[in-house]
């Protein structure tokens, strides 16, 4: 239809089968939803869902919990956004689709909330009974529950929000220390002394996940280790085929060319570079690297005063030396090569640089060997690295390797222990993360003792920790470890006998990755990673319940009773973890059956990792709702190595395997220009701003136009473009809704009575219900809504609709196009409303109960139809292809026609067709191709298309010549034909007079 009614022509508008619904055009999303989510909790859709689910296969996403600390952030509402697109979908085809919720209760940010509070009220957080500093911890991560659980509920995500968990929950704390008991009776618990990450400001250790990496001024210094001794072997068989006169002669050479080498280099001084000159008090050894190549130099000319002296000779990787010698500000010569292997440079022994050193009391007067060390490179530095066992991985590694003494020379607050010379008491790092005095006494004191030749500043990546943000270090401490390589008698063997193998073969057998990358990312992680790092020297979390007694050696025996192990998880249950910092915490667990006195209570309390990483056990494998394994984890990347990876070791060393069948992982927030959100920068967007400006819909609409596997851009453009799709989705959804207004079973069609436009359009929908599941399985939203976007604007909106308006509007009620039509929106309106309600929760609930309203109705509660596989048509579906080229031809030259203002509409043309195709003609000609078009009428035409005709590159052999429509205008349906004014009804066409009666 078109145009409107002339004051000369009968108004037949009440004739008319105009679209109604009380749908309206605007949303108004944000005042809407919180009446949607009111009444999903009055008539309990999860409740109800569960009821109906039982007996059917239960499908689990197991949430990864966030801290009960703070509101929630954008990064916050994209996980949740996901996780509910998966727990819906996942019910509407068919399963049981579970959610408990759950919240990450203990830990250092909580505490550290609470020692700030302390802070400020002028009290020292360390004179505060534990007891009373646990309850002021639960008190505040209780509140920040209530607060995210509200925010969540928000954004319209379905779960067991009633009874969600709680790490801090007793039974959770029980659970979570029987989960550690499980390893103290299994053996791999054990107390080790190495490095680790460690806080000065938080004083405690940190798992690498508790690590972010920022850019921080170090002090660089190059530093001389002068070689003491040096005993290489330069000698070799002499070659098979010379006469022994020969080969006497070539070993003198070689003899003397060792004892040149050898006297030379006990002039020489390796030469080590380092960010961290607060190590070298702790330095035990060198490494170098075997296949680099070296060269002993000589310093030839230096500036007045400079610490690098003339005729100095220093060893050093020949790729460095340049830049060595640059920071030295000296000129130089190459003496001579210096080989690397084991025979050579381990034959090498050095001198501390503080070796004699005035006041220090011979703290440094050892000798300090030469080790080859594969972590050794020559891309910077001097090619030789200064090792101290007890501040760096590698270090570590190599002095477990070659039996390295360790030292303990720096404590928690990143002092020196006061009784270390020249340096005690000295600190690397205040209570505030700020550099102090450590490092400048230590170059110093090198400076003193002759052992440097320059010195310098750094702008580098540095290890930070994410939550007080201050710098960390590597600090050798005693902790408690689980030991990943070492068998465990269990009897759960199916897939290794180590936590490290049962982790591998799970990633490998038994994970489906979404996508494939995350599989590389844990596996090599787990690969090469060291043993699990479980204690922590804080006080909110649940503590390491073992005892110990102490050995004359040093070591420890850890108590391994089975018995107590039941006495502390029975009281768990019933007190919390509280319980284990009371006075009588130990005689009350030991019992009769043990002397307090002999054993020592741990006071450590347990990674927070591993609290989350337990999760499985009490959420999965112990409560009714849950499942074990669950069918996913869904995170973002980062957890790889935190949840999924912590998940993942505790599973295989209580479960012997993977707590999880599939792991999802999504990229992080960025704003609009692709910068990393920051409140300094002002660029964050907040879920409760989007929600309040646009509504949570909108917000979720984002996330399905996202690909999620990579970073996500958001901000106000970004948002704008959602706003405006959603409104198109919507636009669509309210034609559907009027024009199936009154629509009754009676009108029904089967599809084989139906014209070929609407098997079309069954067509389709069997195409897209394949999409929709494939997609939703394979967790691929992205494609899901763009296919069912692109369908609702393109196929419905642009053409099905646009045709069929003339017909749903002006046919007679019981014509069997009209009613063919109606049948196929009903069949559009229930599957476009519950392939989409996973996304638009909201939208798609305003839409179902428009239709079908009752007190306990919702789309919610319905699974997606059933498409008969008979509705698929490829034959057909090909013929329409054709049919609609052609139709963009003609479209394309009306559009021409109205721009130019040659005609107002399109029922005012009867176009010339020119189709040189014979088969594509009769083709067009076996169809209603004029209504099709939406022209009063339309020619059909086998002649050579004139110069001038309209056609589209894309659409060869078809061509159009405008040609008014010839007649007069129906006053009710405003098509233009010959016919009009010769029925009984005036102004009308024949088949409007019809519809008339």
């Amino acid at each position: 239809m078109c145009a409107e009614t002339t004051t000369d022509l009968p108004d037949y508008k009440d004739t008319l089968f105009l679209p109604k619904t009380a749908f309206p055009m605007r949303a108004g999303l944000p005042q809407r939803e919180p009446e949607w989510l009111a009444r999903w909790e009055r008539i309990g859709v999860y409740d109800r869902l569960r009821e109906t689910g039982a007996g059917r296969e239960a499908f689990v996403l197991h949430d990864g919990p966030p801290y009960a600390n703070g509101h929630l952030h954008i990064g916050h509402a994209l996980n949740k956004i996901l996780k509910d697109f998966v727990v819906r979908s996942q019910q509407m085809m068919g399963k049981d689709s579970r959610y408990v919720p759950g919240w990450d209760c203990h830990g250092l940010p909580i505490e550290w909330k609470i020692e700030e509070q302390y802070r400020a009220k002028g009290r020292n957080k360390d004179e505060v009974p534990v007891n009373e500093l646990r309850a002021e911890c639960r008190r505040f991560a209780e509140s920040w529950v209530d607060i995210q659980r509200e925010e969540f509920k928000r954004l319209g995500v379905s779960g067991n929000w009633a009874d969600p968990y709680l790490t801090m929950a007793f039974d959770a704390e029980a659970v979570i220390a029987e989960e550690f008991m499980k390893f103290v009776m299994n053996g791999s618990l054990y107390l080790g002394s190495k490095p680790v990450m460690w806080s000065p400001v938080e004083k405690t250790a940190l798992a690498e996940a508790e690590v972010e990496y920022r850019d921080h001024q170090s002090h660089t210094i190059w530093v001389k280790f002068p070689v003491v001794k040096s005993n290489i072997a330069l000698s070799r068989a002499v070659a098979e085929g010379e006469s022994f006169e020969e080969g006497n002669k070539e070993l003198h050479k070689l003899l003397k060319e060792q004892t040149e080498l050898n006297e030379l280099l006990e002039q020489a001084n390796v030469i080590i570079w380092t960010t961290t000159p607060w190590t070298i008090p702790s330095n035990r050894a060198v490494a170098f690297g075997y296949d680099i190549s070296y060269g002993l130099y000589r310093v030839l000319d230096v500036p007045p005063a400079n610490w690098a002296k003339s005729g100095d000779l220093y060893l050093l990787a020949d790729k460095l030396a340049p830049e060595v010698f640059k920071a030295a500000r000296a000129q130089y010569e190459r003496v001579r090569d210096v080989p690397s292997g084991l025979q050579e440079l381990e034959q090498v022994t050095l001198a501390h640089p503080l070796r004699g050193a005035l006041a220090a009391n011979g703290e440094w007067d050892f000798d300090v060997p030469m080790l080859l060390g594969g972590h050794v490179t020559d891309d910077s530095g001097t090619g030789f690295v200064h090792t101290a066992p007890s501040h760096g991985a590698d270090d570590y590694a190599l002095g477990v390797k070659h039996g390295l003494p360790m030292t303990y020379n720096v404590l928690e607050d990143s002092s020196f222990r006061a009784d270390l010379p020249l340096f005690g008491g000295a600190l690397i790092f205040d209570h505030k993360g700020k550099e102090k005095d450590a490092n400048p006494r230590v170059i110093e004191a090198l400076a003193a003792a002759g052992a440097l030749i320059a010195r310098g500043r750094l702008t580098h990546s540095y290890p930070h920790s994410w939550r007080s943000k201050a710098p960390v270090i590597y600090r050798n401490t005693p902790q408690w470890f689980v030991a990943i390589d070492k068998p465990l008698e269990d009897g759960m063997d199916e897939f290794g006998t180590t936590i490290r193998e049962r982790a591998l073969t799970s990633i490998d057998r038994l994970v489906t990755w979404t996508p494939q990358s995350g599989r590389n990312r844990l596996y090599s992680m787990i690969e090469v990673r060291p043993d699990w790092v479980l204690s922590r020297q804080r006080a909110w979390g649940v503590p390491l319940t073992c005892f110990v007694k102490r050995q004359a050696d040093g070591g420890v025996e850890i108590l391994r009773d089975a018995a107590v192990n039941a006495r502390i998880a029975e009281t768990f249950r019933a007190e919390g973890a509280d319980a284990w910092f009371r006075e009588d915490a130990a005689a009350r667990f030991l019992g009769n059956d043990h002397d307090p006195a002999e054993w020592e209570k741990v006071t450590d309390i347990l990674d927070v990792w591993f609290d989350s990483g337990s999760t499985h056990a009490f959420v999965l494998r112990d409560r009714a709702d849950g499942l074990w394994p669950a069918s996913l984890y869904l995170e973002g990347t980062d957890q790889h190595r935190g949840w999924f990876h912590s998940s993942m070791l505790q599973a295989c060393g209580t479960m012997g395997r993977a707590p999880y069948e599939g792991v999802l992982t999504h990229g992080f927030t960025l704003d609009e220009r692709g910068m990393k959100m920051s409140k300094s920068l002002g660029n964050t967007v907040a879920p409760e701003d989007v929600v309040r400006q646009y509504g949570a819909d909108i917000l979720r609409l984002w996330v399905a136009q996202a690909d999620y596997t990579a970073d996500q851009r958001i901000g106000p453009e970004i948002l704008k473009g959602s706003a405006d799709a959603y409104r198109r989705l919507r636009n669509t959804m309210r034609f559907l809704l009027g024009a199936l207004e009154g629509f009754d079973e009676a009108e029904r069609l089967e599809p084989d009575a139906m014209p070929e436009l609407e098997r079309w359009v069954l067509h389709r929908l069997a195409e897209l219900d394949g999409i929709v599941r494939a997609g939703y399985a394979a967790y691929d939203f992205q494609h899901v809504f763009h296919h069912l976007f692109q369908f609702c604007t393109v196929d419905l909106s642009s053409v099905y609709f646009d045709i069929r308006k003339d017909a749903l509007y002006c046919d007679a009620a019981a014509s069997p196009r009209r009613r063919a039509a109606r049948t196929v929106l009903d069949l559009l309106h229930r599957r476009l409303t519950t392939w989409l309600a996973p996304i638009l929760v909201f939208t798609m609930e305003e839409v179902w109960l428009e239709r079908f309203p009752g007190d306990r109705s919702s789309v919610h509660l319905m699974d997606f139809p059933a498409t008969p596989a008979t509705w698929r048509d490829p034959a057909l579906a090909a013929k329409w292809e054709v049919i609609r080229r052609a139709r963009r031809v003609v479209t394309g030259a009306l559009e021409v026609e109205r721009r130019e203002k040659r005609i107002g509409a399109s029922l005012e043309a009867a176009p010339l067709v020119h189709v040189a195709d014979g088969d594509i003609r009769a083709l067009l000609a076996g169809v209603p191709f004029a209504d099709i078009c939406i022209v009063s009428d339309l020619r059909l035409s086998d002649a050579e298309a004139p110069a001038g005709a309209f056609t589209l590159d894309d659409v060869p052999g078809i061509a159009v010549i405008f040609a008014p429509a010839e007649g007069d205008k129906c006053a009710r349906c405003w098509r233009i034909l010959p016919d009009v004014g010769s029925h009984r009804h005036a102004q009308v066409c024949e088949r409007c007079d019809e519809a008339l009666g």
